[in-house]
């Protein structure tokens, strides 16, 4: 069974499967008389095909057990998918090119106060947190069409994530 290192997640190291949203680096402007910030521009939401609208929604994410075994990949081909943590607890990440091969996989560890922004059609575990009852605001693509394609894996084919994960 094959192990899977997690990486840091940084812009640059999940560009190939979309955005990362953090305010570290973004631009800040003072609003409100100057009592509050705004950031604007964090990522592109891409949900107008086949005539989607936003969704906004507030998922709460229970810990898996350990060792995480990644049995289950899914992907959105008709719409961007936007996971923002609300607790500033760590999380993970796990993307993939093809479900079916083993060495397309990149898992990467989130800091509390980082999402992302998976692409249209990129394969992606489903919500991976560290602490339960962990909340997420979630920004994805309602309407017309099917926008879930899932891939369960052969128990012969799950991956694990490295040991002591997050």
């Amino acid at each position: 069974m094959l192990t899977l290192s997690i990486a840091p997640l940084t812009k640059a190291s999940f560009a190939p499967f979309g955005e990362v949203v953090e305010t570290a680096g973004a631009t800040v402007k003072p609003i409100n008389d100057g009592f509050a910030h705004r950031f604007d521009d964090l990522a592109r939401i891409d949900v107008a095909a086949e005539g989607g609208s936003i969704n906004i929604s507030l998922f709460t994410g229970a810990v898996r057990p350990n060792p995480i075994r990644i049995a289950l990949m899914e992907r959105h081909p008709l719409g961007s998918q936007l996971f923002m943590p609300l607790n500033e607890k760590p999380w993970l990440v796990v993307v993939c090119r093809d479900p079916r091969v083993p060495a397309s996989y990149r898992a990467f560890s989130a800091s509390g106060r980082q999402g992302v922004n998976y692409a249209r059609n990129v394969w992606h575990h489903p919500l991976l947190v560290l602490a339960d009852e962990s909340p997420f605001l979630v920004v994805d693509r309602k309407g017309p069409g099917d926008n879930l394609e899932e891939v369960r894996l052969a128990e012969s084919d799950w991956l694990m994530l490295a040991p002591g994960a997050g």
